[in-house]
């Protein structure tokens, strides 16, 4: 079943409206993704907050309609 990239990106976009994000289909299955977020929202919170964050955002398809998500969230560097 999986998830399209466009889906994925939408609930992102939409929870992180800041957001830069990379997006790899790693299997060809819309299964299987590395997703790498860059917002400002991850500021002054630890990794596992940053992940939760992004986790909440999918409304609860990881582990279900999404199966694997290779994650890395990046705040963005201040100038």
């Amino acid at each position: 079943m999986g998830m399209t990239p466009l889906e994925i990106e939408t609930f992102i976009k939409t929870a992180f409206p800041d957001a830069e994000m990379k997006l790899v289909d790693l299997a060809g299955d819309n299964d299987h993704y590395e997703l790498t977020v860059i917002s400002e929202q991850f500021r002054g919170k630890s990794r596992v907050q940053q992940h939760q964050m992004v986790y909440n955002a999918l409304k609860g398809n990881m582990g279900g309609v999404l199966h694997a998500l290779a994650l890395k969230t990046i705040i963005p560097t201040l100038n």
